[in-house]
């Protein structure tokens, strides 16, 4: 079986964001071309388009969650942290020790941290709710005035 993989890129209010899939579930979405994934094919696909629609409607404030088939590639840690992010609900936050907790491995937050580092599918897979334990914002790929901004957006339609 042929493996379609597709890629493509919009714009937006937090900047330019690239969106992959790959046989039709969402594999990867990202800040800018420099975190651009190999091996896809640039096109607009029916899944992408509607990833991108449901992303507008959250920049529009009409959307706390998506509705999407997503595809996770890393570690199964990873991909724990990452199922566990999709349960903090839009605008509220979290700890990476919290998350840590949620995953039963309350010492493994700094690894929490990591993976979180490694969320292939940004503002779906909502790792900008994930704060330092002193409510401190920290890290974000695509900055942390990125962050904020998803941060304020989410709690100003709550």
């Amino acid at each position: 079986m042929m493996m379609m993989k597709s890629i493509f890129f919009y714009g937006s209010p937090v900047g330019e964001i690239g969106i992959a899939e790959e046989n039709g579930v969402i594999s990867h979405v990202f800040f800018g071309r420099a975190q651009t994934p190999g091996g896809f094919e640039t096109g607009e696909t029916p899944v992408i388009r509607t990833a991108m629609e449901q992303l507008t409607e959250y920049f529009d404030g009409k959307r706390k969650s998506f509705d999407l088939s997503l595809a996770f590639h890393g570690t199964d840690f990873q991909i724990s942290v990452w199922k566990a992010l999709l349960s903090i609900p839009s605008g509220e936050t979290r700890s990476y020790k919290d998350v840590a907790v949620s995953i039963g491995k309350p010492k493994a937050y700094r690894a929490v941290g990591f993976a979180n580092n490694r969320n292939p599918i940004v503002i779906i897979v909502p790792c900008h709710r994930v704060i330092g334990h002193n409510g401190s914002l920290t890290g974000y790929g695509g900055g942390l005035p990125v962050k904020q901004y998803l941060l304020d957006l989410e709690k100003r339609y709550i």
